[in-house]
């Protein structure tokens, strides 16, 4: 069911698409706001979908000052009906993580916390300290305040389990080399790469350093100890003492980690601490009575919104996909404490207790967790009183210097890679509001290479090509601008037909340029939205500027690709490196921005970002195609061995340089294909890319 506004211009006055008396019912459900554009900009739940919903149009002037932007920022609502609240949880939770709306409340990091990590997916496991997000095959282990505080453990444990620690590039060279690290010589590293332990054996070492930071200490202290009075017995003296030394080692170990409750208690302790406007949450995970790790995350309140139900959306966003434990202790009970409980322990697979703790060790357990939640607050509120004041300075600098009507809220930067005219690829990265919007970066790779110039002028056209295309499909083009459109061949089918003939994919007649994101740069979050699913899309959303990285070359031919496309309300310029100069389309002499300027600050870090995205994209290309031409020629090679010839020696140049018998090392390859190996690399000169590998 829906309730839309019959324009979707007039969107300041809720009343415009309030639904029809009677028309919401009164089951439980989950509603959705949307914007004129069609994006979802809040999802909600309610046991009663009409009282919840006509609480919104019922007194404007009583709701929260952020209910109220959200109210006049929608120009619709729908709903969808569900029988349980159990179920109203799951399709809101479903909603959010999908359509990531922006007045949805949002608990993120308050910092980047590192992570103990075993890398066990590996043949050779590799004890790291680790941030960011997680990989498969890893077993990790915290998080903790302090990387230096995982560093102290790892080396009194790498005593007893002397699981390796180097790099892949260390531990490959030691094995070349036949001599191991500086930690295999003092007895910290058991040194599998020169085979004193079997891959088996280093595994086992592995699985018992993981054993023991996840809290099963008591049979390895044991063992030790047992061992010690053996050698002791026996008038192995000085093993018995280097036991004892392991022993003492493991118990330093242990008294880094505070003992709080009774030595079976797993639970994550949950506290908070708010004003008006935000709130900071605090986790500690208490494993086999100890803490194990600490966690926070700060929040701007949407709407008005009390200590349970802060907790309860917290609960939902932080077990979406984290390990839920046995109980957990909270500071006040979720309205829907009932229904949350369900579906946690429906997640868990067991039954999950949800408690506030009101006196004893717990209690206090639970004060402490607050004190840290309050000082994350403090903190935070500081930090963040600086960056908005400097990012909205930044922002009004560049509007005043480049004559903007309006500060430049959506920024987009053009980058071109390459070397000497090879792997020619481009850039576009997103700020908005002065923040990098990783969801939205687009790569592209360049047909012409016909220089920069050129470059640029293709990947503007393209890009807002698209533009065109998808606000053509939408029906928000008058018919002048479609008229234009269909003239550059950027109607509904037309950027299909431009991306076919340039060698990309076409699905549909929307063209996609070649990204491969990686997972943590890729996605939905904030990208632009289809009207009818409301899922993304790429290139709906125009800036307010266009930065280009160079001169006035590149600035022209910029605002030359968008003058074509009839397109005459977006800024353009460029940021010349040398002098970091500010070109402006067309004029004889830049614009100098001081250099203590914020809005140069601001104009920096964009075109670095563009400047990194496209080195990375770049490299990626490069190293493939370096793959590609340098043993395609060889007879008899197939993609498993050239893979692990690749493997073994690091990279083609090390391969060229190896003999036939190191070559016949590899497994799978014989005398006559190693021969055939040297002939095909020897005589084939390395190309400018290989030489800078």
């Amino acid at each position: 069911m829906s309730a839309g506004a019959s324009s979707l211009l007039n969107v300041a006055d809720p009343a415009t698409y309030r639904p029809a008396p009677g028309s919401i019912p009164e089951s439980p459900g989950v509603y959705r706001f949307r914007d004129p554009g069609g994006r979802v900009i809040y999802v909600g739940k309610a046991k009663s979908l009409r009282q919840r919903l006509n609480s919104y149009f019922a007194d404007f002037a009583g709701l929260h000052p952020r209910t109220q932007t959200m109210l006049t920022t929608a120009a619709s609502v729908d709903w969808t009906v569900v029988g349980t609240e159990v179920e109203a949880l799951q399709l809101e939770y479903s909603w959010i993580k999908e359509f990531d709306p922006r007045f949805n409340v949002k608990y993120r990091d308050d910092k980047s916390y590192p992570y103990l990590a075993v890398t066990m997916g590996e043949d050779f496991p590799r004890v790291q300290v680790m941030r960011g997000a997680k990989r498969k095959g890893t077993r990790y282990f915290g998080p903790y305040s302090h990387a230096w505080a995982i560093r102290e453990t790892v080396d009194l444990l790498l005593r007893v389990f002397p699981v390796r620690t180097c790099s892949a590039g260390v531990f490959r060279r030691a094995g070349q080399i036949g001599r191991p690290c500086l930690l295999g010589y003092i007895d910290k590293c058991s040194a599998p790469c020169v085979g004193r332990v079997t891959p088996e054996e280093h595994r086992a070492l592995a699985e018992d350093f993981c054993d023991f930071v996840a809290g099963n200490t008591g049979r390895f202290i044991k063992r030790l100890e047992r061992e010690m009075r053996e050698a002791a017995a026996v008038e192995e003296y000085e093993r018995a003492a280097r036991l004892r030394d392991d022993v003492q080692a493991l118990q330093r170990a242990l008294e880094k980690q505070t003992v709080v409750l009774g030595d079976d208690t797993d639970c994550d302790v949950i506290a908070l601490a708010e004003d008006p406007l935000e709130a900071a949450v605090q986790v500690f995970y208490v494993r086999g009575g100890r803490i194990r790790g600490q966690r926070g995350w700060v929040v701007d309140k949407v709407e008005e919104a009390g200590p349970g139900e802060l907790v309860e959306q917290f609960l939902l966003q932080m077990y979406g996909e984290a390990t839920i434990p046995r109980e957990i202790l909270v500071p006040a009970r979720p309205p829907d404490e009932a229904a949350l409980i369900e579906l946690l322990s429906e997640q868990r697979g067991s039954r999950v207790d949800l408690r506030v703790p009101q006196r004893g060790d717990k209690k206090s357990l639970m004060e402490t967790v607050e004190r840290n939640a309050k000082e994350s607050l403090a903190q935070h509120k500081l930090r963040r009183a600086s960056d908005l004041t400097t990012r909205s300075r930044a922002l009004q600098e560049i509007a005043d210097a480049l004559d903007l009507d309006q500060a430049p809220l959506r920024i987009e930067c053009y980058d071109v890679s390459h070397i000497q005219g090879e792997n020619v690829v481009a850039s576009m990265v997103v700020f908005e509001d002065g923040l990098a919007r990783k969801s939205e970066y687009r790569r592209f790779s360049i047909r012409t290479g016909e220089g920069d110039v050129a470059s640029i002028y293709e990947v503007i056209c393209r890009r807002f090509k698209r533009y065109l295309e998808e606000r053509a499909a939408t029906g928000e083009l008058d018919a002048g601008t479609e008229d234009a459109a269909a003239h550059d061949g950027t109607t509904h089918g037309g950027a299909g037909r431009d991306a076919a003939e340039n060698g990309e994919v076409a699905h549909n007649g929307a063209a996609h340029d070649e990204d491969g994101y990686g997972a943590a740069e890729r996605g939905g979050a904030g990208t632009p939205i289809d009207p009818e699913t409301g899922r993304p899309r790429k290139f709906a959303y125009p800036p307010n500027l266009v930065v280009v990285d160079g001169g006035p070359a590149q600035a022209a031919a910029a605002q030359r690709a968008l003058d074509e496309l009839g397109i005459d309300d977006i800024a353009v310029c460029g940021l010349a490196k040398r002098l970091e100069e500010v070109w402006l389309p067309g004029d004889d002499q830049p614009v100098i921005l001081p250099r203590s300027s914020e809005g140069l600050y601001l104009l920096q870090r964009v075109r670095d970002e563009a400047h990194r995205f496209a080195i990375t994209y770049h490299r990626t290309k490069r190293s493939k195609s370096l793959k590609e031409s340098a043993l395609d020629h060889v007879p008899g090679l197939g993609p498993a061995r050239r893979q692990a010839l690749l493997r073994h020696f690091g990279s083609v140049k090390r391969l060229r340089e190896a003999s036939a018998e190191e070559i016949r090392e590899v497994p799978g390859i014989g005398r006559a294909t190693a021969e055939a190996i040297v002939a095909a690399l020897r005589g084939e000169s390395p190309s400018p890319a290989e030489q800078g590998s």
